[in-house]
């Protein structure tokens, strides 16, 4: 392997934000989400506040729906940071979160320096064959190792419940080092290591370890008065009335044993349908009208059509 391919970038300290600006208290970076659109409560912004300054991981978890993938991407607004989103799903492992090599350009690569020696051009020695090949410009940096060479970055691991334990334990270790070791290259180490932030709908339950190198956060619902702050601010021409009415009704159809209960991002797609069908008041035609934008089963949708009758004229 040769010197220059190495990869060793020097190790630091996690960053600690400056006493001043958007996070300088809890109340600081709640005014500031605020102005990405993003209505924290105190306890959600005091734990994003405590992972900020403290360079830990933000572990939130709760039903979908309740804004933890939208608490990234408002951090990322605030701190100015690159978002990076890593999705995760059932069977992924290393190679999909960390890095890859490009094989078709290696083997144009490798043909290109086969042709070059057919001709009397190039002598060509294995050595030096294999440190090309394993170049860094043949390097597929997947969302993990892209977050640790990119300053300032907040890296999103989301749905971390429908990966499986291999791929936990694996995090866990990269999470712990902020490096991963490429064996052709070297050790790529964080300078600034990235705020991270992991989201679970807690279809099962992650390990302890995992959670442990985390802050916890639960998210749940708004209430119906946030919900309709929720509403105004998103949709600046949304009628008061019409946005505590829709407020109202998801959290009705919450209450229900729906298959999948609408969460925040419905109940504005919700609202947003119905602006744009122009009705001024949420009854069961307009409802029956834009119910597919807040319900995404046939059952649900059944019903809460029949539910909506006692409580919408």
């Amino acid at each position: 392997m040769h010197p220059e391919n190495r990869v060793t970038v020097a190790a630091a300290e996690p960053a600690r934000p400056a006493a001043g600006g958007p996070t300088a208290s809890a109340a600081a970076l709640s005014a500031a989400l605020g102005v990405t659109g993003y209505l924290a409560g105190e306890q959600v912004a005091r734990a994003a506040f405590l992972a900020v300054r403290m360079g830990r991981p933000l572990f939130c978890e709760g039903e979908p729906g309740t804004g933890k993938t939208a608490l990234a991407q408002a951090l990322a607004q605030v701190l100015d940071a690159e978002l990076i989103r890593l999705q995760c799903h059932e069977g992924i492992d290393a190679s999909q979160a960390l890095y890859d090599w490009d094989f078709p350009r290696q083997l144009l690569h490798l043909r290109s320096l086969e042709a070059a020696a057919g001709t009397g051009q190039e002598r060509l020695d294995a050595g030096e064959v294999e440190a090309s090949l394993y170049d860094r410009r043949f390097l597929l940096a997947r969302p993990i190792l892209r977050a640790l060479q990119s300053t300032p970055s907040v890296l999103l691991i989301d749905e971390i419940d429908r990966a499986d334990d291999e791929f936990e334990a694996f995090l866990l270790e990269v999470l712990s080092e902020n490096a991963v070791t490429i064996p052709e290259l070297g050790e790529v180490r964080a300078v600034t290591p990235p705020l991270v932030v992991l989201t679970s709908n807690r279809t099962r339950e992650v390990h302890d370890a995992l959670k442990r190198r985390c802050l916890y956060l639960w998210l749940d619902h708004p209430d119906v008065t946030r919900e309709v702050e929720i509403l105004r601010t998103r949709l600046p021409g949304l009628p008061e009335r019409l946005a505590e009415q829709v407020a109202a009704a998801v959290h009705e159809l919450r209450d229900m044993e729906l298959i999948k209960p609408p969460g925040v991002a419905e109940s504005l797609d919700w609202a947003r349908a119905l602006l744009l069908v122009e009705a001024t008041r949420l009854d069961l035609d307009s409802a029956a009208a834009t119910l597919g934008a807040v319900l995404k089963y046939r059952e649900d949708a059944e019903r809460a059509l029949q539910a909506m009758r006692s409580f919408l004229p």
